[in-house]
């Protein structure tokens, strides 16, 4: 009997060593595979924290926009911001922010802070990665957001790039929100009974773009509300 017992407990033994191997060997196996689908080793947590503040995720988008994406071409964007003179000290708002190269460009060449607003996920996700490659992400934010619901009173210079009819249905929330002062600038539309105070005209190729400069007054005219 006492032969048997030994026998049996070193059949079990060993097949309990067997699963315990079996066991790490598995583990083993999973780690390589996951290893294999990295294209860079893994950096410790100190490298590859980034330096400046991680923006949220888009999310999905709310409704259609109400224009389609158009870039504005770099040489307007650049007229743009010189005609409303914008400076370090400024915050600008693009409303209907595409790509970011306004805010961006806003930011490099100007030295002021940025935000773009646009209903569209992916074109937040894509400007967010030109702030990163532009090297100013931490001056500029791009939100995911019906321009019609933005809050815009932080602003000192808006930029439009809309539609006829967008921009006279945002006029009053432009004239509601901003402060007195703000400069505003559309890119080749105007907002009908509001006169601009500046016109400028850019030529790229073949094509001849206008630039539209408002600045917001003290008092509002009844023929800029109505």
């Amino acid at each position: 009997m006492k032969l048997q017992q030994l026998t049996k407990l070193l059949i079990a033994s060993v097949s309990f060593s067997g699963l315990v191997i079996a066991g790490c060997t598995q583990e083993r196996n999973f780690d390589r595979s996951q290893d294999n689908t990295q294209t860079q080793p893994v950096a410790s947590t100190e490298q590859v924290q980034p330096t400046t503040q991680v923006q949220p995720t888009a999310q999905v988008q709310q409704r259609e926009p109400d224009v389609p994406f158009v870039p504005t071409p770099q040489e307007v964007v650049n007229k743009m911001l010189e005609v409303a003179n914008v400076n370090s000290k400024d915050v600008v708002y693009d409303l209907g922010s595409g790509d970011g190269r306004i805010v961006i460009t806003a930011a490099q060449k100007f030295g002021a802070r940025g935000t773009g607003i646009d209903i569209d996920p992916q074109l937040i996700e894509q400007s967010r990665a030109n702030a990163q490659t532009a090297g100013v992400a931490d001056r500029v934010q791009f939100r995911q957001q019906d321009l019609f619901q933005a809050d815009l009173s932080n602003a000192t210079v808006v930029t439009l790039y809309l539609l006829p009819e967008i921009n006279l249905q945002i006029r009053d929330k432009l004239l509601r929100e901003l402060r007195p002062g703000t400069r505003i600038v559309s890119h080749n539309f105007d907002m009908g009974e509001w006169k601009p105070e500046r016109v400028e005209r850019v030529q790229t190729g073949i094509r001849e773009h206008v630039v539209y400069y408002w600045v917001v007054p003290e008092q509002v005219s009844e023929n800029v509300q109505n």
